[in-house]
């Protein structure tokens, strides 16, 4: 049994942030029940790749964060259904939800105050922009506003999104973090609380160096391929006979390493200090390339790991998931979320199909609490 055996979850949260959560907290062992509209479900069951074949909308998309949940379908704008769901919250340790600001109020719900018909329970609510703003969130809208594409992309080309959704996922990291406190807190209290994430305070948090290159120095980064606008040659591409070699030099002895490698020491004299890197990275780069160019990458890259200098291959997606057994789900098939070691890895139910665990959820959270 996982650490949270035995907490009830009930995700009316869809897309993937929301479900991003229950997936983590279904790995440590938590009851997980996405509630869907009988209808279609989660939009995302109908994300499919050009030719993908998933008739029973379970999807490579959907699959991604709905492991070890049990489906349940219920219809909330109808009053018998609505009624379930109310009664579902007296046994729910944890809500999930991305109820847009003024949403749940039409379901009867207390918000954003839910304790007071439920004092224990613990709600994790997502929004776009914050709890007064009723605008959608959309992580690439969002990417698009924080700054992140502005950032992202080829040097002297057109901003880029990111390849994963990942406002989406950074917000439910904070969501788990605020979640798992709150749970600390009501063993202290008793009582349950409120956590609200926003994709655009997320966003905003997670801008990390970008953000404070700007406030402490006006910087503003622009595309720049691979490379890191503090540190040189971090992010930079080496094409060797064969592949090419990704570098992450962060320190002047790791540097001079780099520079032994190629057989270049002179370079570690004449571009000694980061900040003589940064500045003079024109006229650097191009000297790095052409010692790099012709030279075997696998026998560099041997040379560059017993000099203590970082760097490595770029990979495909494949070729990154190849040997990762310990993280991959043997049904269908799926990547685990969970990268943390101390605790049991928990075999998993597959992604559910559309209500198909409607009448056991019923009976288990409210039958057997009945009798």
């Amino acid at each position: 049994m996982g650490p949270l055996h035995g907490l009830k979850v009930l995700e009316l949260a869809s897309i993937l942030a929301g479900p991003a959560v229950g997936y983590f907290l279904a790995e440590l062992g938590a009851d997980v029940v996405k509630v869907e509209n009988p209808r279609d479900g989660d939009a995302t069951r109908g994300w499919k790749l050009a030719g993908e074949q998933a008739e029973d909308g379970r999807c490579a998309y959907f699959c991604s964060v709905n492991w070890g949940k049990r489906s349940l379908a219920l219809d909330l704008k109808d009053p018998e259904d609505l009624g379930r769901l109310h009664a579902l919250l007296t046994n729910t340790d944890i809500l999930l939800a991305n109820f847009r600001p003024g949403q749940a109020e039409k379901l009867g719900l207390p918000w954003p105050d839910p304790q007071r018909l439920y004092p224990r329970l613990i709600t994790g609510w997502i929004t776009g922009y914050g709890p007064d703003n009723p605008r959608p969130g959309f992580d690439v809208l969002v990417q698009a506003e924080s700054g992140f594409l502005a950032g992202n992309g080829p040097k002297g080309g057109p901003p880029c999104r990111l390849p994963v959704a990942l406002i989406d996922l950074l917000s439910a990291h904070q969501l788990k973090e605020g979640l798992l406190l709150a749970l600390l807190g009501r063993e202290r209290s008793g009582l349950g609380q409120l956590v609200e994430v926003s994709l655009w305070q997320t966003a905003l948090a997670s801008l990390a160096n970008q953000a404070t290159n700007f406030l402490m120095t006006g910087y503003e980064q622009e595309p720049a391929g691979t490379e890191h606008p503090n540190l040189f040659p971090y992010g930079t591409l080496l094409g060797c006979r064969e592949a090419q070699v990704f570098l992450a030099v962060g320190t002047d002895g790791q540097f001079a390493g780099l520079c032994q490698a190629l057989e270049v020491p002179e370079l570690a004299v004449e571009f000694a200090g980061n900040a003589r890197r940064v500045v003079r990275r024109e006229q650097l780069r191009p000297l790095l390339e052409a010692a790099a160019a012709g030279r075997d990458s696998a026998e560099l890259l041997t040379e560059l790991d017993r000099l203590g200098v970082p760097a490595g291959r770029v990979q495909s997606v494949g070729q990154a998931l190849r040997g990762a057994d310990k993280l991959v789900h043997e049904q269908l098939a799926g990547l685990r979320s969970v990268a943390f070691s101390g605790f049991p890895q928990l075999p998993l139910r597959p992604p559910p199909r559309l209500g198909e665990h409607s009448q056991e959820v019923l009976h288990d959270w409210l039958d057997r609490a009945a009798g």
